[in-house]
This record gives C-alpha cells, sequence and structure tokens, in this order.
C-alpha cells in the first residue's frame, strides 16, 4: 500500500500522473549533466616562458663563454712560459719625467718674487709708534707713582728696608722734639686747651706706634730678623726719650 504512488496534487488518473512525473524527473536529470558550471574550477593555463626561463640560460652561456675565453688565454700564457723557461726582466729604466715641472718652477718664481717685494715693502715702511716715547712715558708713570704711592718703591727688600726704617725714626725725632717744645711753650695756656693737646698727641702717638708694629709685622713676615730688632731697639730708645722729657 504503502508503494503505490502518491501525487502531490490532486489527479484524475494516477497512471498517468506518475508517467507524467517521472517524465519530468529524467529531463531534469539530463539537464543537469548536460549543464556547464558557472565557476572554472579547471587547472591554470601553463606558459613556457615562465618554466624555461630562456635570459637565465642566455646569462649562463654567455658566463661560461666568458670563462672558456679567460682559460684559453691563461692556457697561452702558461704555454709561452714554459717555451722560455719562466724568464723574467724586472729591470726598469724609465725615469719619471712631471709634464708641468716647467709651469710649476715659474709659479714658484713669481711667489718668490712676490715675497720679496712684500718683504722690501715692510722693512722700508716706518714704524707709527715710537717705542722711545712709549719708554719715556713708562718712565713718567713710574715717577708719578712713586710721588703718590704710600711705600717706596721695592720696599719689601732687605736693602731698603733699612733705609726705610731709618728715615721713619728720623722723622720720628723730629716729631718728637717738636711735641716736646710744644708742650714747653703751651704751659702759659689754660688746662683744657693743654688736655686736648696732650689728647692729640697721645693720639698721633699710638698712631704711629700701631704704623711702627704693623712695618714690625710685615717685616716678620718678610723673614728679615735682625731690621725687625734694630726697629725695635731704637722705638725703645725714642720712648724713653720721650717719657725722661
Amino acid at each position: 500500500m504503502h508503494r503505490t504512488f502518491k501525487p502531490i496534487l490532486p489527479t484524475h488518473n494516477k497512471l498517468l500522473q506518475q508517467r507524467w512525473d517521472n517524465a519530468y524527473y529524467e529531463e531534469h536529470r539530463r539537464r543537469l549533466a548536460s549543464a556547464a558550471p558557472t565557476i572554472d574550477s579547471k587547472t591554470p593555463r601553463t606558459y613556457m616562458h615562465l618554466h624555461m626561463k630562456l635570459k637565465r640560460l642566455q646569462a649562463d652561456e654567455e658566463r661560461l663563454a666568458t670563462v672558456e675565453r679567460d682559460n684559453r688565454i691563461l692556457l697561452g700564457k702558461m704555454s709561452t712560459i714554459m717555451k722560455k723557461q719562466g724568464v723574467i726582466d724586472n729591470q726598469n729604466s724609465y725615469e719619471y719625467k712631471s709634464l708641468n715641472r716647467e709651469k710649476r718652477l715659474r709659479e714658484l718664481l713669481v711667489v718668490a718674487k712676490e715675497n720679496e717685494q712684500i718683504a722690501k715693502r715692510i722693512s722700508n715702511k716706518k714704524p707709527l709708534y715710537d717705542h722711545e716715547q712709549w719708554d719715556r712715558d713708562w718712565v713718567a708713570n713710574q715717577q708719578y707713582m712713586d710721588q703718590i704711592a704710600a711705600y717706596p718703591k721695592d720696599w719689601w727688600k732687605p736693602e731698603n728696608q733699612s733705609r726705610s726704617l731709618s728715615a721713619n725714626v728720623k722723622g720720628r725725632s723730629k716729631s718728637a722734639s717738636y711735641s716736646s717744645r710744644s708742650q714747653v711753650t703751651s704751659g702759659t695756656k689754660r688746662s683744657e686747651s693743654k688736655a686736648s693737646r696732650k689728647s692729640k698727641a697721645s693720639g698721633s702717638r699710638e698712631r704711629q706706634e700701631s704704623q711702627r708694629l704693623r712695618g714690625v709685622e710685615s717685616v716678620k713676615g718678610i723673614g728679615n730678623e735682625e731690621a725687625c730688632n734694630r726697629s725695635r731697639d731704637e722705638y725703645e730708645e725714642l720712648q724713653r726719650t720721650e717719657d725722661r722729657r
């Protein structure tokens, strides 16, 4: 019962309908078998120039030809050497000759003449600065500096220290004598003026003493012990004379 034909659509005759359906199915199968594919799935076409590579073969042939030519040349040289038994002539009698030697000599002569002319002009040119006037100005400036300086020139030298110390002692003795005279003549004046003058004299003594001590310290720093002792002795004698007066 289940093997009987069952049409999809209602029909009057199942036998005819079955024959028609079979005919449509066979026609469909025949069309499917004869249908052409829309996508080309065949193997690609092969090209000979991509497989043979004629350009590379030509380059290899040319390289081999060059190698063969070089080999033939080398073989010819070796055969020549074998025939001549390897005689080598290493003597070279060629003398080096410069093609522009004369031109360079002429240029050298021109440069030498120009240098000679420059040296002559320099030697004949009078100087713009007078060095003798510079020396005279320097001497004058040294004199001006000695006049305005607090200490004489080269006072730190041993031979100049003794002179400066003796000059200071003389100046101090004169100042002390002058101060003593002024004290004697000022006895008739008032006590207030005496006190003021004494204070001024004491201040001047303190300043002189400090300057003297500074001079002694500077002498000590230099290392001249004899000049230092001599200055101390002179200072003590000056103090004694002032005390006696």
